[in-house]
């Protein structure tokens, strides 16, 4: 007998036989982790005079083995046939098979009209009647895909420019194959953009099954929790063609939708000190924006827990809020995307000081015995001496983050983060790499409850006299209940 190969002789065997597919897509199926997305797909076949009764066969047949390869249903894929020559004729509407055995078995029954060619008119009435509500179409919606399919092999009788870009502003995905001795400038017109993904060529019709395999990738969602092609902290949960996240018990989602807190009642003041110097380029600077906005979307910002505040910096400081002045997620992101590039040159030093001087005193906003943590971003070597404000705001019991990118010297970046270094300091070459950072970058502070603090030996006492309560109800009601 023999065995079993394993897994990854399982992916070559399947990468060599789909040399086209995208690898994690061939992973995914490989694992039987692959679905198909809910989509109303209508395929439009041309049986034209030009297309033989024989090679007719052959689109039907390639029909068959794109619908075996969906997941088929009322809620999950309808498809719908239009057949057209010189008029059109509603083969298959979307509402009519609701297994795939019953769409299979119609689309073999379809005979050729064998007359023109007017694909432009057949564009037209899918977009009218085989994509209507009527005809069982789905309401528009993101979770909703809209595909049509074109099969043809010649030049249309008919204009397709205006009718196609109509559908596809109506939000229909257009798909155009062209057979022998088509019209590719009529393809590029009817397709969706990008062209390379949408518009193929076949040499003649006994060749199309080829492009089963390209659509059933297409249509392929990955189980992307299975994959791991997700951002969710802790748990996340599959459903079609998406997902959500989770928390393990103790913990809590937070309003970003990913990140997990077990510390919702805690306090943090946290100041961002950001590197706004030449070298940062405008463009990269809008990327910084959203990175801060990344992290701000994980903290839990409020009146009572985390206050932020935001320093500019370049060759002078600029604070550009204190803490506590926005005490909503909100307001806080708006402020940040209103902040102005400052341009100059490149003093974390001096931002440093700023930072123990001002930015954590009571009066711009600091609480007294709230955590303290700041968040210093640069792009390149300081032009000051950072060591003795970096040590002073370790010293002070600041839990200090360090971030850089591009020309950042990592030895400055370590001696700006606080111990243990490798949990406090990142660094990235580009700056488009930056949200993986901010996924990296945990700063909920957990504070240790004091067993000897009347709050705690209130929650003590409370849980002990629950237990009690219970085990009278268990053991002592019963015995009375006796008497």
């Amino acid at each position: 007998m023999t065995p079993t190969p394993p897994l990854f002789l399982l992916l070559l065997c399947l990468i060599g036989a789909q040399a086209t597919m995208d690898l994690r897509t061939a992973a995914a199926m490989a694992a039987g982790l692959c679905k198909t997305r809910p989509t109303d797909l209508v395929f439009i076949i041309d049986s034209s005079r030009s297309v033989r009764p024989s090679e007719f066969e052959q689109v039907k047949v390639f029909l068959a083995k794109v619908i075996e390869g969906l997941d088929v249903g009322p809620n999950a894929t309808r498809v719908g046939v239009v057949n057209y020559a010189s008029r059109v004729k509603n083969e298959v509407s979307l509402k009519t098979h609701r297994t795939k055995a019953g769409l299979v078995k119609a689309v073999t029954k379809i005979e050729p009209l064998s007359t023109g060619t007017m694909t432009g008119l057949a564009i037209q009435f899918a977009l009218n009647v085989a994509f209507s509500e009527g005809e069982g179409a789905r309401v528009k919606s993101p979770d909703i895909t809209k595909v049509a399919i074109i099969v043809t092999d010649g030049r249309p009788q008919d204009n397709v420019k205006d009718i196609a870009l109509r559908a596809r502003e109506a939000g229909i995905e257009i798909f155009a194959i062209g057979v022998g001795r088509v019209d590719m400038s009529t393809l590029r017109q009817m397709a969706s953009d990008p062209l390379d993904d949408h518009v193929d060529y076949v040499e003649s019709y006994s060749v199309i099954e080829k492009l089963t395999k390209k659509f059933q990738e297409a249509f392929c969602v990955s189980d992307l929790c299975a994959t791991g092609d997700h951002d969710c902290e802790q748990v996340c949960i599959s459903s079609p063609g998406s997902y959500k996240c989770a928390c393990k018990d103790g913990f809590t989602l937070m309003d970003d939708g990913r990140s997990c807190s077990a510390c919702s009642n805690s306090a943090i003041d946290v100041v961002f000190l950001i590197d706004g110097s030449k070298s940062v380029r405008p463009e990269n600077f809008e990327l910084v924006k959203k990175w801060i906005n990344l992290i701000v979307d994980k903290l839990d910002v409020s009146d009572s827990k985390a206050h932020v505040g935001l320093v500019q910096y370049s060759s002078s400081v600029r604070q550009e809020f204190p803490l506590g002045r926005y005490n909503n997620k909100k307001d806080l992101k708006d402020a940040v995307k209103k902040m102005a590039y400052m341009e100059r040159g490149t003093m974390t030093g001096q931002a440093l000081r700023y930072l123990l001087d001002n930015s954590f005193n009571p009066g711009n906003g600091a609480r007294p015995g709230v955590t303290k943590v700041g968040i210093v971003f640069t792009d390149g070597r300081s032009q000051d001496y950072i060591g003795d404000a970096a040590r002073k705001a370790k010293e002070n019991g600041f839990r200090m983050y360090a971030v850089g990118v591009g020309n950042a010297v990592e030895d400055e970046l370590k001696e700006i983060a606080s111990d243990p270094t490798g949990e406090h300091y990142f660094y990235t070459a580009d700056f488009k790499a930056m949200t993986q950072i901010a996924k990296k970058l945990q700063i909920n502070i957990c504070q240790e409850e004091d067993p000897c603090e009347c709050d705690s030996l209130v929650k003590f006492q409370k849980k002990v006299e629950d237990a009690l309560q219970a085990l009278t109800k268990k053991y002592i009601l019963p015995k009375a209940e006796i008497g």
